[in-house]
């Protein structure tokens, strides 16, 4: 069954949309070793991008490994996880997985699991504690392997924001970076999607893994290069989509990859033949349903005070929020309570704070949502 528009999870092949540039710098990055710190809001296509670029990737000397670490809640879950992904992704088999455990970590004897459908992959276990392996044992585990096999191994963490939320962060972090260093026949690429985390464990100048790697933050797609891949979708489906509204979908949801391909899609299912005022609306009106319960839980239990907040910055206001004007408008309280209202809600990830100091809403979604609600 082929899908037309695809969200909610990376992306691949043809459904894939433009990123050539960004593509071909980070191809050239993990062919040269380099380490790469990747930013962006979620679900703009960071992991879409690093299995691009792992697909293009044909040199047998490089292995490409890659890892979620969204669920890892202590030091030693993410060693389980860090070495089991390595020992699975440089093995052509289970049988040479196996047999590499055995090799390079003795000491374990790891559980092996399968799912009851026949095409899915099986898992390991191994069991890592710290009576059998120190951290630093696993951590230069990936340089061990990548000696042995003559290969280069390129290690691609995802939610890596993960680590600095682990009890003892600085710890593990100054861990990390003692050993990752060093290392000569490995390269990492790291991303997340909390920018202030991400932000502050990589241009930190206090943070162990300051200047780790060169930082890119993905931006959106831009109008120019959605509008063809979204009319190609509708023709494939024997509908046509003018490029005008191709353009307002983008204007809609700022760009913003998942949204892009969601808006699309419920456009689709509400036009016949071709897309027009009453089949777009239609398609937007469903999106919101689609989104809304999220967006409520977002703004639970938020004070009056951080709902104003909101309010002025889907007025424009992007600054200078205790100015008399802004207040008369939306009340918020003491300097002291904004700046309070404003880490609170970064922290909530409602919004960030550029280089400026300009603070925006993250979701365009939301923001238009949220208009419409409260505004």
């Amino acid at each position: 069954m082929e899908k037309h528009f695809i969200y909610g999870m990376s992306v691949e092949g043809e459904n894939f949309t433009d990123r050539t540039r960004e593509t071909q710098r980070l191809k050239k990055d993990f062919e040269h070793g380099m380490n790469v710190i990747l930013i962006s809001p979620r679900r703009m296509g960071k992991t879409s991008l690093v299995k691009k670029v792992k697909a293009e990737i044909s040199d047998p000397h490089i292995r490409i490994v890659m890892m979620d670490i969204y669920d890892c809640r202590s030091e030693y879950d993410f060693y389980n996880r860090f070495a089991a992904s390595i020992l699975k992704e440089t093995s052509n088999k289970m049988e040479q997985t196996l047999e590499n455990v055995k090799k390079f970590l003795v000491r374990l004897t790891p559980k092996i699991s399968f799912s009851p459908e026949p095409l899915s992959e099986y898992s390991m276990s191994l069991g890592i504690t710290p009576e059998n392996y120190t951290p630093e044992e696993i951590l230069n585990l990936p340089e061990v392997i990548a000696k042995e096999k003559g290969i280069h191994i390129v290690i691609c963490i995802d939610e890596f924001q993960q680590i600095g939320e682990m009890p003892d962060s600085l710890s593990i972090q100054k861990r990390m970076r003692g050993v990752w260093q060093h290392q000569t026949h490995v390269s990492y690429c790291l991303y997340g999607s909390k920018k202030h985390l991400m932000t502050n464990l990589f241009q930190n100048k206090r943070m162990p893994f300051y200047q780790f790697g060169e930082t890119n933050e993905l931006s959106a797609i831009s109008t120019q290069d959605w509008v063809p891949f979204i009319q190609s979708r509708f023709e494939k489906n024997s509908q046509f989509i003018s490029a005008d509204y191709a353009s307002r979908i983008c204007e809609y949801v700022g760009n913003h990859s998942s949204y892009v391909q969601q808006l699309a899609w419920n456009i689709m299912v509400e036009t016949d033949k071709e897309v027009n005022e009453e089949s777009f609306a239609n398609g937007w009106k469903a999106m919101l349903a689609q989104c809304c319960s999220y967006f409520r839980e977002q703004i639970r239990g938020l004070s009056s005070y951080q709902m104003n907040f909101i309010r002025l910055l889907c007025s424009g206001i992007t600054s200078d929020f205790g100015s008399k004007a802004h207040q008369e408008m939306f009340p918020l309280g003491s300097k002291s309570n904004i700046t309070r209202i404003k880490t609170s809600l970064i922290e909530r990830e409602i919004v960030e704070q550029e280089a400026d100091n300009s603070i925006h809403l993250i979701n365009p979604v939301f923001q238009r949502w949220f208009t419409s609600e409260y505004l």
